[in-house]
């Protein structure tokens, strides 16, 4: 059994590894070629020639540390992390907090029963250079659209793309295997659907294929892409709009998405397969209209990760037992790299959870402006970050921006999203 931390010293501000503090632990296994192997020295990305190892284990070291989930004393984390990348530029500049808004398309990632009160057909698309700091021509791209059907509720439909680079392989006795790219994708259809006038429900469901180093071989093992398949099951209560005092009038809606639950998924016919990042977002939003000109919600979002790993194994619980396996108090690694000098701390439930809060205000339904927070415990990743945006509606055309201001030693520092979206119906 084995058990993987980073050191503070090694990922404090006097060093330039771009990466955040964090107690993640990783799965190692005999298995399973990709196993990030930590150093003290800082890991910088680079265009040099690297073996195929190295890629791996620099790609899943960059999405762990990024988008950390819990672990025990024994191992933890999961792969295809890039699917909670929040896409959305409007709600990411509140904090990454949507669920309980979710009234245009992006509702098919932050709340798929939010479609259930849309009408009408829009499409949007999102892009974002992916850690901007690092320089390492990375990218995102998020493409929605939906359409009601009367009678029938909305449906939706989404593609998710983040390119991880083109890069030339090496085998033990460095001599060039050929270029490979890599990138994530996911793909698939989601449905919303009113029960009564207060309340809507939803689903989505999603195919995920992971083209990390297909074709190399890695030990003695031949690498390919992962694939996998996962759904969402959420809800949406909106009350009616009601009088605050003369002239305010006051709207709130509340809303959890469990998303993501599916298959493990494995690059190598004999390697552990690893869970894929279920987790439930919950929260609540409040619109407050001051008059006919202006407008301001509140929202925030609470996020947790259902991934379990039990103390007697090294193997993940399936997503359906993990759903209520995960939601208890677990063991942190909190120093040292070497087993006999470990320390642990046990993580309560409360600060697993990640929190998203932030602001909109609108102006005549036509420019708006945001910003928000995001907090996760020191021990579960240390993500801390504010976050800023605009918007703009011109006729059909709506375009939205969002800003990440973060410590300079944080990957995620400076991270823009751009999307555009397009209301048909206008």
């Amino acid at each position: 059994m084995y058990v993987v931390n980073r050191h503070d010293d090694q990922f404090s501000s006097k060093t330039n590894t771009g990466f955040p503090k964090t107690n993640q632990c990783f799965p190692r296994t005999k298995s399973s070629p990709f196993n990030p192997i930590l150093t003290s020295r800082p890991i910088q990305i680079s265009k040099r020639i690297m073996h195929p190892i190295s890629r791996i284990a620099l790609f899943l070291f960059v999405a762990a540390a990024l988008l950390p989930t819990v672990a025990s004393a024994q191992v933890g984390g999961s792969a295809v992390v890039f699917l909670k990348i929040e896409p959305d530029s409007r709600a990411s500049g509140m904090g990454n907090a949507g669920v309980a808004l979710a009234d245009n398309a992006s509702a098919i990632f932050w709340n798929p029963a939010g479609l259930a009160f849309q009408t009408g057909t829009e499409a949007a698309i999102t892009h974002s250079t992916w850690l901007p700091e690092f320089k390492a021509d990375l990218f995102y791209e998020y493409l929605i659209a939906k359409h009601h059907v009367p009678g029938w509720g909305t449906f939706g439909a989404h593609l998710t793309y983040l390119f991880l680079g083109q890069h030339e392989g090496r085998d033990a006795q460095n001599n060039p295997t050929g270029t490979f790219r890599s990138y994530d994708l996911a793909t698939g259809l989601s449905y919303g659907v009113k029960l009564n006038d207060r309340i809507g429900v939803g689903t989505s469901l999603r195919f995920i294929y992971s083209n990390l180093a297909p074709g190399q071989t890695v030990g003695a093992q031949e690498t390919k892409a992962g694939v996998s398949t996962a759904f969402d099951i959420a809800a949406l209560y909106r009350t009616r709009k009601f009088a605050m005092g003369e002239t305010m009038k006051g709207e709130f809606s509340a809303g959890f998405n469990l998303a993501n639950m599916g298959n493990k998924i494995q690059y190598s016919d004999n390697a552990q397969a690893d869970p894929i990042p279920t987790n439930i977002r919950f929260g609540y939003a409040f619109k407050m209209d001051f008059d006919e000109f202006n407008s301001l919600t509140l929202v925030t979002d609470l996020n947790k990760d259902l991934i379990h790993y039990s103390d007697s194994s090294s193997t993940a619980d399936p997503f359906y037992k993990a759903v209520f396996t995960s939601w208890s108090p677990v063991k942190v690694r909190t120093n040292a790299l070497a087993d006999d000098e470990a320390q642990f701390k046990s993580l309560g439930v409360l600060s697993q959870l990640t929190v998203g809060t932030g602001f909109e205000y609108w102006y005549n339904n036509l420019f708006a402006l945001r910003g928000g927070y995001f907090y996760e415990n020191p021990n579960n990743g240390n993500r801390k970050y504010m976050t800023l945006g605009a918007g703009v509606r011109m006729s059909i055309i709506g375009i939205d921006f969002s800003y990440i201001y973060a410590e300079q030693n944080s990957p995620l520092a400076n991270t823009m999203r751009f999307s555009m979206l397009v209301n048909f119906e206008k």
